[in-house]
């Protein structure tokens, strides 16, 4: 058997792999400890994000012709690759906090939405929260003028109550006060 006939399956797991991917991170893993990527590996499954080391080669293969192809010129050097199907800025955010602890641990490049951005960029999207905290963050800002609004009328009823019981003590007790200066 020929070694493209060996390497075309790999090529296209890849290209499976990316094809309805989100976003895609590169990194060079080398450096990194058993424990340290073992730990990088628990936190990416806990995010649904996949990560494999691949061959550069097979890499620009799976790359050619989709909208990753501009990763091919950052494939030098040992690569890892991390797809995210879901969140777009799963992969940089978790890459990113993590880089911070192990220093071995180097950022590419990546394609984010369609976009590549080069480390910079990946470090500015890893500021960006998740798609779960935004949205709860959104929700938070919606039900807060509703919020405001009833503890406010809830206010305004208590002190109206208050304000209704002290106007009929007054008034009972000028009634009083007439009712003797009439006899």
């Amino acid at each position: 058997m020929a070694k493209v006939e060996l390497k075309q399956p790999i090529v296209q797991a890849i290209a499976e792999d990316i094809k309805d991917a989100q976003s895609v991170v590169l990194v060079d893993y080398r450096g990194l400890t058993v424990e340290q990527d073992t730990a990088l590996r628990k936190q990416f499954r806990e995010a649904g994000v996949s990560y494999k080391v691949c061959k550069n080669t097979m890499m620009k293969r799976a790359f050619e012709g989709t909208e990753f192809a501009g990763l091919q010129e950052f494939l030098e050097g040992p690569s890892a690759i991390a797809i995210s199907k879901e969140d777009a800025t799963a992969p940089a955010r978790i890459l990113c906090e993590f880089a911070k602890n192990a220093e071995a641990l180097e950022l590419k490049a990546g394609v984010v939405e369609g976009t590549v951005y080069d480390v910079a960029g990946l470090q500015e999207l890893a500021k960006i929260p998740s798609r779960e905290v935004l949205l709860s963050k959104l929700l938070g800002s919606l039900q807060s003028p509703i919020t405001n609004l009833a503890r406010v009328l809830n206010q305004i009823a208590e002190q109206g109550g208050a304000a209704g019981e002290t106007a009929e003590a007054p008034a009972e007790e000028a009634a009083a006060e007439e009712a003797p200066a009439a006899e």
